[in-house]
């Protein structure tokens, strides 16, 4: 970090700070707080949908992810823009034709005041705990690559969120977005093309690609129906379908962001953007991962991209035996380096020589073998030190091979996805916590004043527990996978229920909200045995049982138990 990236990190995050902050100051009611007065033009809600989900987790784990595993994660993506359709042509017109200020107190008006506050509470425990990472994720990074202090990294991007978050509600978070979307996208899209840049002279983007093929990286799509690979065309057709519909549907910070649209239309076209830009982006982000993979292929690489590894290693007794396996990588990384410029002068050629391309793979194999010794001596150093070291791998070539200048730019672009899905994430706790549970629970009639104050309030209050959350969290296998298998556990019983809502006319409350308690019993016991103790099942799957569990249940016990009964709280849908 030269000067000069200090003053393009600090210029860019105090801009979007106070510019947010002015420009979105004085909420006169706890409409225009929480909704914005309804002013948001579409390509704004677009871009504020794509950067609630964008955070810095994204850019941190999914470059990894690539580097590790491939682009296979797209497929994860696969069943968004279908989710997107069927939002637009049933969730946006009953949410705006009842006028409510959150997705769940539709679900009182069709089912009962239970259902409601059972469906905000679900989503008030997972987006809690998900704010709390979009905070720890970058924070985390930044400590451990930079130096810097952990719990004063979760603050200081906790309050930078907290004080545009607080002033403006909504408006501001919308208004922030849109600078934020410049930035991330601005930084990735330079250092994609640095990362071309980097490469040998002779080397073409086509033999970059080739190279990453004949590592497996390039497999975009399995067709394969093993329910124990967590990414397949048909886990992402279906559980991706199920999660984006559940997250984008029914989920406050996205819902909150096309609730705030100037009209029906406008929504509709905002989240059709995203359904249309969502999966290109991230296949773009992936592909950065593999380029940084192929960029490794030439250049000298650790052990294991954790600093925090290393420096537990070189406190240990084991470091002599660490010393040797990092000698035999650099001899390896050698032998790549000639390999891979002979396959690429072959390929120059129009040949794909297949001896060469199987020695890329055998050397391949020795380096991940000597990954995962290292690992063990890791894990015997300190058993507590976290092994996988995915989400370090982009920030570590970020560090050490971007020039001065785009450093700063890209700890800004980390640091504003952080800030983005972080504010989001703060309104929709608030307005939930303070519409679906106090003012839902409030006896006498409070002024629009009162509400306001409160709402505000809420917003502090999540603020400082995401921030107390990330600073007692724990790094998992990859962050991205967590925050995806926090939501898949939650999301399907939700799901379930407002599809119920939107969908039937005869179910009742009792049997909807009996069934949702099953259902969210049901995932608890699913994942612990299927997935956490023997990963027997890839986590997407949960948002498609969870949803179908639930919807089954509720049409069941209405059929046995709850048919002819009257119903005491029916809206009748159009």
């Amino acid at each position: 970090m030269q000067l000069f990236d200090w003053i393009v990190l600090i210029v860019t995050l105090l801009f979007i700070v106070g510019y947010g902050s002015w420009k979105t100051r004085g909420s006169k009611n706890v409409e225009d707080f929480i909704l914005g007065n309804n002013e948001t033009p579409w390509y704004t809600v677009g871009l504020s949908v794509m950067a609630t989900q964008a955070s810095a987790i994204t850019f941190l784990s999914t470059p990894g992810q690539a580097y590790h595993d491939g682009m296979g994660f797209v497929q994860f993506y696969f069943g968004l823009p279908i989710a997107m359709v069927v939002i637009c042509l049933t969730f946006i017109p009953l949410y705006h034709k009842s006028k409510v200020f959150t997705a769940y107190e539709f679900l009182e008006r069709r089912f009962d005041v239970r259902t409601r506050s059972l469906a905000a509470i679900l989503f008030l425990v997972q987006r809690g705990l998900g704010t709390g990472l979009t905070i720890y994720a970058p924070a985390i990074i930044l400590s451990a690559l930079l130096g810097w202090n952990l719990t004063v990294m979760n603050i200081i991007i906790g309050v930078m969120v907290i004080i545009y978050t607080f002033s403006g509600g909504t408006k501001a978070v919308n208004v922030t977005q849109k600078q934020q979307m410049f930035v991330i996208m601005s930084g990735m899209f330079i250092t994609f093309f640095l990362i071309l840049h980097y490469l040998p002279n002779d080397m073409t983007f086509n033999s970059a690609l080739h190279i990453a093929g004949a590592n497996d990286k390039m497999n975009i799509v399995d067709f394969s129906f093993d329910p124990e690979e967590k990414y397949t065309f048909w886990s992402g057709i279906t559980g991706g379908f199920f999660l984006a519909l559940a997250y984008f549907g029914t989920d406050q910070s996205q819902v909150g962001r096309y609730l705030s649209g100037k009209s029906v239309r406008e929504s509709q076209m905002g989240l059709i953007m995203n359904g249309l830009l969502k999966v290109p982006m991230q296949f773009f982000i992936l592909l950065t991962g593999v380029m940084v993979f192929v960029f490794f292929q030439f250049n000298p690489v650790p052990l294991n991209f954790n600093p925090n590894n290393k420096i537990a290693i070189e406190k240990s007794p084991f470091k002599q035996e660490y010393h040797v396996l990092e000698e035999k990588l650099v001899k390896l990384s050698e032998d790549k380096k000639v390999i891979n410029l002979l396959y690429i002068d072959q390929l120059n050629q129009d040949y794909d020589n297949p001896i060469l391309r199987k020695e890329l793979v055998a050397l391949s194999n020795k380096e991940k073998d000597l990954r995962d010794k290292a690992k063990e001596i890791i894990s015997r150093a300190d058993s507590n030190s976290e092994t996988n070291d995915k989400d370090y791998v982009f920030f570590h070539f970020i560090l050490h091979y971007l020039p001065k200048g785009l450093i700063g730019l890209l700890l800004a672009v980390i640091l504003s996805a952080a800030m983005s899905s972080t504010a989001s994430g703060l309104t929709a706790l608030a307005s939930t916590t303070a519409i679906d549970i106090y003012k839902r629970n409030q006896k006498e009639e409070k002024s629009e004043k009162h509400y306001l104050h409160v709402t505000k309030f809420f917003t502090l209050f999540w603020g400082v527990i995401a921030i107390l959350f990330a600073c007692v969290g724990t790094l998992f296998e990859n962050l991205i996978q967590l925050v995806n298998i926090i939501g898949s556990i939650f999301y399907g019983t939700v799901l379930g229920i407002f599809l119920v809502a939107f969908y039937t006319k005869r179910v009742q409350a009792k049997p909807m909200f009996i069934s949702a308690i099953i259902s969210q019993l049901t995932i608890f016991i699913i994942y612990y045995f299927m997935i956490y103790s023997q990963e027997k099942l890839g986590y997407l799957w949960l948002n498609f049982i969870g949803a179908i569990l639930t919807i089954v249940l509720a049409l069941l016990l209405q059929f046995l138990f709850f048919r002819g009964k009257p119903d005491d709280n029916e809206l009748i849908l159009d």
